[in-house]
């Protein structure tokens, strides 16, 4: 009589415990997919498989030097990647406390795609950073406090070139302008352009600890970008940020209050009514440009 195969005991807290230990492992791996920390996973990976074979085969010399490195190199890869933990951390505390807040769903930021339109028109820098989950308190601080009602007239005074605030970063907190002329943390990617200003990399350094947007204007060429979660989006049209806006706030907008393609004659004569015309959306930057 063949003996049945014997299935090791499986209990529901053994379940659980491998379902928690594979759903850590995936959110990881979707952590650093596409970072700077991928390829250096594969280092830590050989370093771990040449510690195996030292341990297997006997390797003294060569088990006693991992052994004495490895506290060492865990200190080493906290500061490499000390980034990617606080986004990570972060993200995980905001899951946790679910605190998004209602206006942030219903709030139109329709001023900020129409202070874009003009910024882009009249080539004004301009760095327009909306906070979502993660609170930019700290940010908030280095700046002048306004906690002024969201409008695209008090955009458009902030960062007039002769306005005093007109360096720095407006921070929006849901229907309401919290601060001005703020200092952001630079980005320090690698792979960003060399020729992207401090503007730029400015907004794409915020998105990169936080979950927050940016929308960012070159005064150099007018052309309008986007950043989030560390991902740069370039020369967008005023109707491609107006989409990216609604589909990233999780709120739609009607096309009709916000700017429409229209012909130059027209987006003259309605300059005075804050709703200049939007150039055309065919017209693209050179990669070189910022």
């Amino acid at each position: 009589m063949t003996q049945a195969l014997a299935w090791p005991h499986m209990s529901i807290t053994n379940g659980i415990d491998i379902v928690l230990v594979a759903f850590i492992i995936y959110q990881f791996l979707m952590l650093v997919r596409g970072t700077r920390a991928a390829p250096m996973l594969v280092g830590v990976a050989a370093v771990a498989l040449g510690f195996y074979v030292a341990r297997v085969g006997r390797l003294t010399t060569l088990t006693w030097l991992i052994s004495t490195l490895l506290p060492y190199g865990v200190f080493a890869l906290i500061v490499v990647f000390q980034a990617e933990l606080r986004h990570a951390l972060a993200n995980l505390g905001a899951r946790i406390t679910m605190s998004r807040a209602l206006s942030s769903e219903i709030d139109a930021y329709d001023d900020i795609v129409l202070a874009a339109n003009l910024f882009s028109q009249n080539q004004t820098g301009a760095l327009m950073v909306i906070e979502r989950e993660i609170g930019l308190r700290t940010y908030i601080e280095s700046g002048v406090s306004l906690d002024a009602r969201l409008s695209y007239d008090l955009l458009a005074t902030i960062f007039r070139p002769s306005a005093p605030l007109h360096d720095g970063a407006v921070i929006i907190q849901g229907d309401r302008i919290a601060a001005a002329a703020c200092f952001l943390p630079l980005s320090m990617n690698p792979v960003l352009s060399t020729q992207l200003g401090t503007r730029h990399r400015a907004g794409i350094g915020i998105t990169e600890e936080t979950d927050a947007i940016a929308v960012i204007v070159s005064e150099e060429t007018g052309a309008i970008s986007l950043a989030v979660a560390g991902n740069f989006e370039r020369d967008l049209t005023v109707e491609q940020l107006r989409e990216r806006l609604s589909t990233l706030l999780r709120r739609y907008v009607p096309p009709s209050t916000l700017p429409t393609p229209i012909g130059a004659a027209e987006g003259e004569a309605e300059a005075g009514e804050r709703s200049a015309g939007m150039r055309n959306p065919d017209q693209r930057y050179t990669a070189g440009q910022r």
